[in-house]
This record gives structure tokens, sequence and C-alpha cells, in this order.
């Protein structure tokens, strides 16, 4: 069968040229269409509670997003600042985009005078001297709904929350907010806050990154790829598989559907790194066998390489393909696809390393190696420490163990230290301008990161008021929440109002009427829309977070969740919004994470069990693995990296190229041992095959080596962790796993 597939790609290398150029042109047509979408709901599930419950509420509210404009001076009171907040809060209500706009210039102020209820604008005119200005300021302390709300309490800062929508462009509401914000210019720091802003910024980032990180990865392998093979033609033949691999990948997205998001694009990037191992193994052979018989026919030089690593590639592979396709498990969405993309990508690099660059070495003219001066292997670095390595593990292997375990037992106690984070402010350096906004936010507003809790019923009933009132309270205390907006606030104000401003009545009204009344009354000057329904069957009470770190965020909900389920006749039946996303994924980060981790070990391991007809085998060949993922998780813990929804991948994409370097050298060492003892065949397998596996990692860490320069700190922390992982990976084929070869002798590796 093998050699009928050789005979074939031997006959008709044109053919198959033809057949991958049809595909690569194809696939790249499709590239242009693919759009970007930076928005997190989209990435988790339709089914899922969170996003299920943000869909009702914008059902019964309307739109739920916020654009908070920040401006921050020594006094914000000042008439040029209120002139400016009070023209940019107009030209942004003016935006189409825009539903509504809360300001100090449209809160209103509820208070009673003469036996007569007042509701007014919080600001009515703007002061013209410093009198006036110190009225305005005790009038404003007096308020609570402009009060911390709006306005910070060192009278330092001003925001203008701007409700959008529910369908508008990102990029097209940055553009615009920044249009007018440039029209009505100012002294004071003006800061843009808010998950809009956030996904824009976003979007801007996943460009850049896109423009910056492929051609840059590109240039680094082409140099990598030189130092391999000191030769043009096995550099542009295994760039030419990795960019056909890259290209089919790409644009099979718009052909599903697909959108790029954050975590696919480092796409391009996964297959730089580990597309290009198949076809170092072969051009490396080939110029072995060729520089060993200078006269050997060229059809029988390449059938000897494909003949010889056809075998452990395809293994290989096939378990960096199950490795990537155990990221299915994950309930994240771009998780899944990317699992799928990169798989089915690496898959068309095992093809065109076995199919094009034979049949394009069969069409180019055969090269001499024998001529090259090579240098000699004490004066090459890689078989210096090969040498080096091989002595260690065959003349000190009982030593070589309890280091190991030593430095596993070490490592794995800063596991209990990872942190897990999935706010996408947090994708950002603390320098950014989207740190930096969203602080100011947390500082002098009460924070960025809304939950929403629903109630239902007849919200003029006082025994469901008396409970909306009640969460109001519950949620001030908690250490995390800044401000708290519910109707019940409001009614408390008019009812102190109409009994002239008596502190004794700052209390719910006890009658359905009365609350009916004033709701009417409150109707006539301020929007309602968002606290309570048209029909008063439903009121909404919204929470601030002052923290971005999603455990705090995760502590809120269940915070909340909690108190509802303390009472059984708990009006309160939704708890939504962006804080309640960002907790559930919190669960399904780590969920996805431990699922995909435990599946492909267990693949990979029944996949070298199968290769090798032994169940130690496949123990014995997860064991450089676990090294790896016990420093992954340890390092995670002890330099504070987040568990969030792009380190989430590591394992899975480890695992599947991690095992690459076992399989090699237990398939090589297994050839060995036909003619060897122990200790002589994992030498000679260090110092053939070793090579070809070191060159193996290299090629991998040099791929992600330029995820360090992403935009976003996540993605630089993958960079960093592959690294970390790939050298252990390493470190377990080359040092653990021969010491273990030594001490043990599995029986599956001898072979009579």
């Amino acid at each position: 069968m093998f050699k009928k597939v050789f005979d074939f790609f031997i006959r008709f290398p044109w053919l198959i040229l033809l057949c991958f150029a049809i595909t690569t042109i194809f696939f790249a047509r499709q590239i242009p269409k693919a759009q970007l979408n930076p928005d997190l709901k989209s990435q988790i599930p339709e089914y899922m509670e969170s996003r299920l419950n943000i869909d009702k509420i914008e059902d019964i509210f309307g739109g739920t997003e916020v654009v908070i404009l920040s401006l921050k001076d020594e006094n914000i009171l000042k008439k040029d600042t209120l002139l400016r907040i009070k023209k940019l809060a107009k030209e942004i209500e003016n935006l189409e985009e825009v539903d509504q706009v809360n300001s100090p210039f449209s809160i209103q102020d509820i208070r009673g005078e003469n036996d007569q209820l007042i509701i007014e604008d919080a600001i009515l005119d703007i002061p013209q001297n410093k009198e006036e200005m110190q009225k305005l300021k005790k009038r404003i302390e007096a308020n609570d709904l402009v009060y911390g709300n709006v306005i910070s309490k060192d009278f330092k800062a001003v925001a203008i929350v701007a409700i959008l929508k529910e369908d508008f462009k990102d990029k097209k509401v940055l553009n615009e907010i920044r249009e007018v914000i440039e029209s009505i210019p100012g002294n004071e720091e003006v800061y843009l806050a808010g998950l809009p802003i956030v996904r824009a910024k976003t979007a801007i980032s996943m460009q850049k990154d896109m423009r910056r990180l492929i051609p840059i990865g590109l240039l680094i392998m082409l140099i990598f790829l030189y130092f391999c093979f000191k030769e043009l033609r096995g550099v542009l033949l295994t760039l030419l598989v990795m960019i056909i691999s890259i290209v089919f990948a790409v644009g099979l997205m718009p052909l599903y559907g697909w959108k790029i998001q954050m975590i696919t694009i480092i796409l391009p990037v996964i297959l730089l790194a580990i597309t290009n191992d198949y076809a170092i193994h072969i051009i490396a052979r080939y110029q072995q066998i060729s520089r060993l018989n200078p006269a050997i026919d060229k059809a029988e030089l390449i059938y000897r390489v494909i003949k010889e690593l056809g075998a452990p590639i395809i293994a290989a592979g096939l378990t960096t393909i199950i490795g990537l396709l155990c990221l299915l498990s994950h309930i994240i969405v771009p998780a899944r696809r990317l699992g799928i993309l990169a798989a089915v990508g690496n898959g068309l690099a095992i093809l065109g390393s076995l199919l094009l660059i034979p049949a394009l070495l069969v069409i180019l003219p055969k090269q001499d190696f024998s001529k090259r001066n090579n240098t000699k292997k004490e004066n090459d670095i890689i078989d210096k420490s090969l040498l080096i390595i091989s002595d260690l593990v065959t003349k000190k292997s009982k030593q070589v163990i309890i280091f190991s375990i030593i430095f596993i037992v070490l490592i794995s106690l800063g596991i209990p230290l990872i942190k897990v984070d999935t706010n996408p402010v947090n994708y950002f350096s603390k320098d950014s301008y989207v740190v930096r906004s969203d602080k100011i936010v947390n500082d002098y507003f009460g924070g960025s990161t809304n939950v929403s809790i629903v109630a239902e019923g007849d919200i003029q009933d006082p025994k469901i008021m008396k409970k909306i009132g009640e969460l109001e309270n519950k949620l001030e205390k908690h250490k995390h929440i800044g401000e708290v907006m519910a109707i019940s606030e409001p009614m408390r104000k008019m009812n102190k109002a109409l009994y002239n401003n008596n502190n004794e009545y700052y209390k719910l009204p006890e009658t359905k009427n009365q609350i009916a009344q004033y709701f009417m009354l409150y109707s006539m000057s301020a929007d309602m829309d968002k606290v309570v329904d048209l029909n008063y069957r439903h009121s909404q009470v919204t929470a601030r977070i002052s923290s971005s770190s999603t455990t705090d965020v995760k502590e809120v909900v269940n915070y909340i969740s909690n108190y509802i389920k303390e009472d059984p006749n708990s009006p309160f039946k939704i708890v939504g919004g962006f804080a309640d996303l960002l907790s559930e994924l919190v669960d399904s980060v780590v969920k996805g994470q431990n699922i995909s981790l435990c599946l492909s070990l267990t693949i990979v391991a029944i996949i070298v069990m199968v290769l090798f007809r032994s169940v130690f085998a496949g123990i014995l060949s997860i064991t450089p693995l676990g090294l790896a993922i016990i420093s992954l998780f340890g390092l995670m813990g002890y330099f504070n990296i987040e568990l969030n929804m792009v380190t989430s991948l590591l394992s899975s994409i480890m695992i599947g190229v991690g095992i690459d370097y076992t399989i090699h050298f237990l398939w090589h060492y297994r050839e060995e041992k036909k003619t060897m003892n122990s200790v002589e065949a994992v030498k000679s397998t260090l110092l053939t095959t070793g090579k070809a596996i070191v060159f193996n990692a290299l090629s991998v860490i040099f791929g992600f080596v330029v995820l360090l320069l992403s935009s976003f700190v996540p993605i630089r922390f993958f960079g960093f962790l592959i690294l970390v992982c790939i050298s252990t990976c390493l470190f377990g084929a080359l040092v653990f796993l021969p010491t273990i070869c030594i001490i043990l002798e599995p029986k599956f590796l001898e072979k009579p």
C-alpha cells in the first residue's frame, strides 16, 4: 500500500502540486471575507444561563450596555467645566445609538417645600461665583442620586453615562463620541469606559496584532530554518507547507461563518510553530542520507526518507491533532473553533510534508551535500549539550530521578495560588487607556461592571417594594459594590419630601395607592424605563462593582444569589448583567481546562498504547507531559499569571505538541535496542534523534516567541508559558524518559 502511494506521487508530482495550488488559492480568496468580533457575550454558548439572563433583561428594559465618559479636574464645579459637561451630555444624547443619558444635568433632585413635592434637575443653573458654587455643592451633597453616582464625592470627577440602544456598532459609537469630545474642547482629562469601548479597543488591537505578529513570526521562522538546514531549498519547502496550512485554516473561518476573536488571532502563530516539525524531520533526514550516500538515486533517496519517517510523523501528527481537538470540550466557543481550525491546519501540514515536499523534491534537481564543510560534533553546541545529557542520564540515573521529584514537589506548591480571571479589561496592560479609564470609574463612581437583579410581580405592591428596598440596603453593605440604583430610593425621597423633609418619613410608602401616585409623579419628570417597565410588572436593581477582579465579581454575584435563595418568597427571578456573565465564565474556564486536560492525556496515552502495543507505553509517554503540566500550573501560581480564556488553552496544545518528542524518542530507542543494551541505545538515540527533537522544540519556541509582542496581556503570557511548557517537555523527553528506560528497561521496547 505504502509503495503504491509512493510510486504514484513519484510518477505524477505535478498533479500533487496542482491539487495543493488549487486548494491554497481557493482558501486564500476566502481570507478577506473574515470579520472581527470582540464581543465577550458571543464567546459563550447561547444556552448558558448568564447569556439567557442578559437577553431577558434586554427584552424587558431595552439596551443595558453603557459608555461612561469621565472628566477629571481639580474642581468640576467650575463654570467652564460644567458648561462643557452640559454640552457633551446634550450632543451625546443626540447620537443615533444612544437611548438615554444620565448626567448631573439630567438626574433629578427630589425634595419637599411648603407641603409640595418638587422634582427638578439636580443642576438648575451654572454657578457664576464662589458663593453660588458652594450652594450647588451643598445641593449635590444632599442628592444621593447624583453625589457619588455621577459626581465624585471629592468633586474631582464627573461622569456622563450613555445607555445605548440594543443594536449598535462599537467602533461607530467610539468614533462618534470621540468626535463629540473633540468638538467641545476643554482642559479636563477625559476618559471613556464601558464594555462597548473595551470591545472597540480590543478590535483595534486585534487588527494590530494580526498585521504585526504573522510577518515577524515568519521572519523569525525563516532565520531559524536557515540555521537548521544551512541551505535555501529546505527553508522554502518547509515555509511553503507552513503557509499552506495557515491559509487553509484561516480561510475555513468565513466558510463556516465564524468570526475572528481574540482567542483565534493566535491561530496563525500556533500553526507557524507546530506545522514545521514534520517538514524539518523530512528535510533533515533527506540531507543526512544524501550526505552519507552521494550516489544514491533521487527516487530511492526520497523513498527511504518517507519509509523511515512516515509512521512516526503520522503518529506524532495524530497525537497533536487529538490534543488540539480536545479543545472541543471547552464551553468557550472560540476555544472550540480554535481547536478545530488548528487541527485541520496541522492535518494539512502532515499531508504537505509527506506528499507535497517529496513531489517537489522529485521535480527539483538533486543537491550534493557531500562537499558541505560540516563542523565536528564536538564544536556544535547542541551536540555538546546532548553528549553531556547522555553522560548524565546513563551515569547518574538515580540522581536525575531524585532531582526531578524534588523539583516537581517544590513547583507544585504554586498550583493552589492560581487565580482565574475573565474580565476583558485585564487583557490590556496596566498603563493602557482602557485600564486607566476603568480605574477612574472604579475609584470615583462605584465601578464599571454592572450586575442586574430583576423583580417580578406587582411592583406597586408594598411587599414587593419593601423587598426591593431591603435588597438595595443589602447590596450597599458589600465592600465591592460601589453604587446601587433602584426605584426604592426615589420612593423614599418622595415620601420624605411630601412630609416636609421630615427624616422620620424617609422610608418606603406603605400602601399600594401611595406607590402608584409616586410612580405617576416621578414619571412626569424622569425616565423610569430602565428601572420599572410600563406595566409595573418588573423592576430592575442595578449595582456597580468597584473591582476589575473576576474573583471579586464572582463573590458579589454569589453574595446576591445566596441572599435571594434565603427567601422562599423572593420576587427576584433574574440575576444577570456583565458581572453574571464573567462569574459564569470563571467556572466555564476552569471546567473546560480540566476536561480538555484529562481528555487529551487519556486519548494520547491510548494512541501510544496502540502504537507500541503496550499499556505501560501509554503511561510512560505521558510522564514527561505530567512534568510539564505541573511546571506550567506551578509557575502560573508563583508568578501570579491568571488562568483565563487564553491561558486555559495551553494544556491541550502542549500535550498535542509535547507528545511528539516522546514518540520520536521511544520509536528510535526501540530500533537501537535491537542491537544495543539500554545505556548504548539511550546514548545513540540522544545523539541522533535527540538533535531532531531539539530542533523541533526550538522551532515551536521560536514560533511562539512572537506572541510576546502581542497587545494583549493574556497572549503575551501564553507566549511565555508555551516556552516554559515546551522546555519542560524537552527535559522530560531527553532527560527524564531516558533515565526511566535505563532503570526500568520496559519490555515493550525490547524487540528480538
